[in-house]
């Protein structure tokens, strides 16, 4: 009789030990509850799958805080997350700095943005070339009548230097392409702290710009078309003109794991990808990877 009971309870141990084994991840975070961390451009798409997810995932928890792409990074090397978003590519120092912590991070492309500059709606500007938009944010050009607009001093918004949206724009408009260039943005500028931030200041002060990505854009604020140079067309940031490559500050959004992702990370990776998550990524004003059946652009 004693050794049942001792065989039962051997047995219960290790149905106990196989089900915790099966909830475990890589390095053994429990998956029930996921963290996911970084691009503020993409908290808000990325909150959107994370509600849709838990309706038929129930039995799993996501949390989904921003901060900034670098911030995402770190706390994917930290192991303190288990998905980084960024609105950058991962550089070569922070892959070897996260292999040195024995984090191997896996890239998966999940949607395309375009670079929207948002102006306040009463300033009439409406266009500017790459050229300007490097002039404005490194204050070579400083009012607001040099690009055709009213006689108001321009006030530079931009993120801060822990933001891929940050990065990617400088080196894209200030650098203008060139990995050799040292430009940097004007002093003046002012750093701010999310894209909100940026959206929030634009609203109610005519001489602000700075630059957000496309799920920022509404009637509220102006948003500028923007030109390769001055012989060539203006281009509105939209879902059509990101997709054909025509508008010229276009960008890749990425979600980062450590290693090829398992169990429920694995899930939302795999549900961020799906038709229903390319859907998403369009209704939240970014643009998809995969058409609605499910295959590349």
């Amino acid at each position: 009789m004693k050794n049942n009971i001792k065989i039962l309870i051997l047995f219960f141990i290790a149905v106990v030990i196989a089900s915790c084994a099966r909830s475990q991840g890589k390095g053994g975070a429990f998956h029930s509850s996921i963290q996911i961390k970084g691009s503020d451009t993409i908290v808000n798409l990325v909150q959107v799958w994370a509600e849709r997810f838990v309706e038929v995932n129930s039995t799993y928890n996501i949390g989904v805080t921003g901060g900034g792409s670098g911030t995402g990074f770190a706390a994917l090397m930290n192991k303190t997350c288990d998905i980084a978003m960024s609105s950058r590519e991962i550089e070569k120092k922070e892959t070897v700095l996260a292999k040195s912590k024995d984090v191997n991070p896996r890239e998966f492309m999940i949607g395309l943005d375009g670079l929207a500059i948002l102006i306040n709606k009463n300033n009439p500007v409406e266009k500017l070339t790459l050229q300007q938009l490097r002039d404005i944010f490194m204050a070579k050009i400083t009012n607001w009548k040099e690009v055709g607009g009213d006689d108001l001093e321009i006030v530079i918004l931009s993120r801060e230097s822990n933001s891929g949206t940050h990065m990617f724009f400088k080196e894209h408009v200030l650098r203008l392409g060139d990995k050799k260039s040292n430009d940097e943005f004007s002093p003046k500028s002012l750093l701010m702290p999310s894209s909100q931030a940026i959206y929030d200041e634009v609203l109610q002060n005519p001489h602000a710009l700075g630059y957000v990505g496309m799920g920022y854009i509404n009637n509220n604020v102006k948003t500028i078309s923007v030109a390769v140079n001055a012989k060539s067309s203006y281009v509105y940031p939209n879902t059509e003109n990101v997709m054909s490559g025509k508008y010229p500050i276009s960008r890749p959004l990425y979600l980062y794991t450590d290693g090829e992702p398992t169990g429920v990370v694995k899930m939302f990776i795999d549900y961020a990808l799906s038709a229903e998550g390319q859907k998403i990524v369009l209704e939240t004003d970014f643009v998809p990877v995969k058409t609605a059946e499910g295959k590349k652009f």
